[in-house]
């Protein structure tokens, strides 16, 4: 019995301290998801572990530590400037989304969240999204799958486009922002191109979500959903709380860089979590209908984003 308990053990341990070690400096934010991506294709992911409840908890806590490295007049001024961007983005790729869904012959629901997936905030906005519409776990678990697998791509991708067009810190932060799906990546993709693209990003991409709320409530009125099912990301509230503690007590300035770091090291575990929740055989067995309208829709926001800010 115990020898038989032994190899899982093992694996438990093994994916802890490979956890552990994405807390230092070491570990970059695509290794970290390259390394989750590694263990679960090899299946060295422990079956004991809520890989979805531990990153979604531990993301919530990094982002509201990285409000403590970000300042309010930056801030009002990044979301203000850029709140067209932000706006015609969302409703722009949902009506894309919807078109190219019927075109594909696609399952409207899983369509619909891929969309929501895209415009707003990746997983976040599925999560926000799929009880207002009634989407059941395959339509969710498709949708989430697509996301994920494009943000892990988007962390290697777009800090090389932004080195290649020699983007401005503040530029490919926008851009992040606009065109990279999940909080998670867009602050992992920031975070390797520079300190001022990862406040800049973090600040525009929470101002983005905060339309989850009125794009739920209109996907449920879309779909006849349930309107009272709908999830608000309190984490979002308490960022905006944690950035005017720094505004307003500057004494806390030591102390609050340590939390901002903290919070970046913390969010490179959460990519590794991410990572080890994606395998090619999940992906395999989706088919390449939602595969297809999800990178579509991420060519499409990117390309027409970055023409924006660039032009």
């Amino acid at each position: 019995m115990a020898s038989a308990a032994s190899p899982s053990k093992l694996k438990f341990w093994l994916f802890i301290a490979l956890g552990l070690f994405c807390l230092t400096p070491l570990i970059s934010s695509p290794i970290a998801l390259l390394m989750g991506f590694t263990l679960a294709s090899i299946g060295l992911v422990p079956n004991n572990i809520d890989l979805s409840k531990w990153t979604k908890t531990l993301l919530a806590y990094s982002i509201v530590g990285l409000g403590f490295g970000i300042n309010l007049p930056e801030a009002i001024e990044a979301s203000k400037s850029n709140l067209g961007l932000i706006v015609g983005s969302i409703f722009f790729t949902l009506i894309l989304g919807y078109g190219l869904a019927k075109l594909f012959g696609m399952d409207s629901k899983t369509g619909h969240l891929i969309s929501c997936g895209t415009a707003i905030c990746g997983g976040s906005a599925i999560a926000a999204v799929a009880p207002a519409i009634n989407a059941k776990n395959d339509q969710i678990a498709v949708s989430l799958a697509c996301i994920f697998l494009l943000n892990s791509i988007a962390l290697f991708v777009f800090p090389t486009i932004g080195h290649a067009l020699s983007l401005s810190q503040y530029d490919f932060g926008v851009w992040s922002a606009i065109a990279i799906h999940d909080t998670s990546s867009v602050v992992g993709a920031a975070a390797a191109y520079g300190d001022e693209a990862l406040k800049t990003a973090t600040t525009v991409k929470l101002a983005r979500a905060l339309w989850i709320i009125p794009v739920a409530l209109l996907s449920a009125w879309f779909f006849g959903g349930d309107k009272s099912k709908i999830s608000v990301p309190y984490f979002i509230l308490f960022y905006c709380v944690a950035i005017l503690i720094a505004y307003f007590v500057p004494q806390g300035e030591a102390v609050y860089s340590l939390i901002f770091m903290a919070s970046k090291h913390v969010l490179v575990l959460c990519l590794f979590l991410i990572g080890a929740a994606i395998t090619v055989k999940k992906m395999r067995a989706n088919g390449p209908k939602p595969l297809l309208l999800g990178i579509l829709l991420w060519i499409a926001i990117g390309s027409a984003s970055l023409a924006y800010i660039v032009l």
